[in-house]
């Protein structure tokens, strides 16, 4: 009999940036490695003066939903750590940058692992961050200290109308233990407001979550919401997909 859970709260908080995605900015200048080391500094600074002076609201980007969510993530994780890199070029020749976060919490006896991702291209005008596109994004949280390791096969970016699939598999064998999950579709309007959705669990026969979903027939994005009970430890997860209208895009 299927039933319901809902999905850790914080881990929708895990989206490093902003919630949604903007559109592209017009073509600015690249940032410095010296750029991104300040960037990484005011993040984990704690600083929101520090943080404020590099960001100025643009395409895809706004400052103070960056400020709200990098507080949130450290009342939920303290010792939260941002990490940001160059990353490859992309098609046209802009540069691309890794932004990662990683952090633990302790709730209810248990130990909260946060490991979230995005790839991303930031424009500046010297100066400041003044835009962003967002090419990559997903979020990892596991509970319990021994929490099974899980493989999200998701696409990045599908074509619109495509049918695909949306698969989670455990990298280990379950050898007999019972476990349960769901996938669900959730909503911009739940990432930016926080809101926890109902998960329909249900026993999982295998070794993993299988299903097929089409995507919609307009360019825009997808993100969806994996929640895993496992006897070890509960496993959730979020991944954005894109969704675009020209086979070229679906690579940057």
């Amino acid at each position: 009999m299927p039933h319901q859970r809902r999905l850790p709260a914080l881990l929708l908080g895990a989206l490093l940036l902003v919630p949604v995605l903007g559109p592209a900015a017009a073509r600015a200048a690249s940032p410095t490695p010296a750029q991104l080391l300040a960037l990484e500094a005011a993040l984990n600074s704690g600083d929101d003066n520090a943080l404020s002076s590099l960001l100025a609201k643009g395409p895809g980007l706004n400052p103070e939903e960056v400020k709200q969510r990098r507080q949130l993530l450290r009342q939920n994780f303290p010792n939260a750590r941002w990490e940001v890199k160059s990353g490859p070029p992309l098609r046209d020749g802009q540069a691309s940058v890794t932004l990662k976060v990683s952090g633990t919490r302790e709730q209810g006896g248990s130990i909260y692992r946060l490991d979230a991702e995005q790839r991303l291209s930031l424009q500046t005008d010297g100066q400041r961050f003044v835009g962003q596109t967002i090419w990559r994004e997903q979020s990892l949280l596991r509970s319990g200290e021994n929490s099974p390791p899980v493989s999200l096969l998701i696409p990045d970016a599908v074509l619109t109308g495509q049918r695909y699939d949306v698969d989670v598999i455990f990298d280990e064998p379950l050898n007999g233990a019972l476990a349960a999950g769901g996938i669900q579709a959730i909503t911009p309007e739940q990432v930016a407001s926080l809101q926890s959705p109902r998960m329909e669990l249900a026993a999982l026969m295998g070794g993993g979550l299988f299903k097929v979903v089409q995507a919609p027939q307009t360019p825009g994005y997808q993100t969806w919401a994996v929640l895993l009970v496992h006897p070890k430890g509960v496993v959730s997860a979020t991944k954005r997909v894109r969704v675009v209208s020209d086979r070229p895009a679906l690579d940057p």
